[in-house]
């Protein structure tokens, strides 16, 4: 496990080829959430690349990019209603979440897991043509998570999704600037620099 300086120093470091870094600390207080964030600044990680899980009160406070709702969260119409101005990301698990997310108001989902992953160890895994069903049939933006290594990127892609995220791939390297990068190839971004 990753403490908060050891976490801030590795963003800080792979920043420029992600498009978004997710803190999702479902353990820490607001207050400790909104540290997490000017320490992130402070280390030349810019604000709109910032998502917070679930905490919309966060969010608003530190004006983040915006906020990652789960099942458990308040429901994505009454944000969106709400705060019109959020970017709200919904984490999906099924066709039909996918779609009463972008119905009432999520700018992208959120799929997964795809592959076998130590964080979720006992439940089984989506796979592609779950994703690419999704992908199909939603018209916003969807991003893949769960157990992808630098091997599945090509297959993932195919899928037709928008993006992958990743969290122990990078997170958990022996070197995470050199993991972002190949992600970063992998993707077929090598020119802009940046992988989801």
């Amino acid at each position: 496990m990753q403490s908060v300086s050891e976490m801030v120093q590795i963003v800080g470091e792979i920043h420029p080829y992600i498009d978004a870094f997710h803190i999702r600390e479902k353990k820490k207080s607001a207050r400790e959430l909104i540290e997490i964030v000017n320490q992130l600044n402070a280390n030349g990680v810019p604000l709109e690349k910032i998502i917070i899980n679930d905490r919309i009160d966060v969010a608003m406070v530190a004006r983040v990019k915006g906020v990652q709702l789960a099942y458990h969260s308040l429901d994505i119409s009454a944000v969106r209603r709400v705060f019109p101005s959020l970017r709200l990301g919904c984490s999906v698990h099924s066709l039909n979440e996918a779609l009463y997310a972008e119905k009432f108001g999520a700018d992208y989902v959120l799929f997964g897991h795809i592959f076998s992953t130590q964080s979720k160890p006992d439940v089984e895994p989506r796979g592609l043509e779950k994703l690419r069903e999704v992908t199909t049939k939603v018209t916003i933006p969807v991003i893949s998570i769960g157990g992808i290594d630098f091997k599945h990127v090509k297959k993932v892609l195919k899928t037709g999704v928008q993006g992958v995220a990743v969290m122990s791939g990078v997170m958990l390297a022996d070197n995470p600037l050199q993991a972002v990068k190949e992600y970063s190839f992998q993707l077929g971004l090598r020119e802009r620099g940046k992988a989801k």
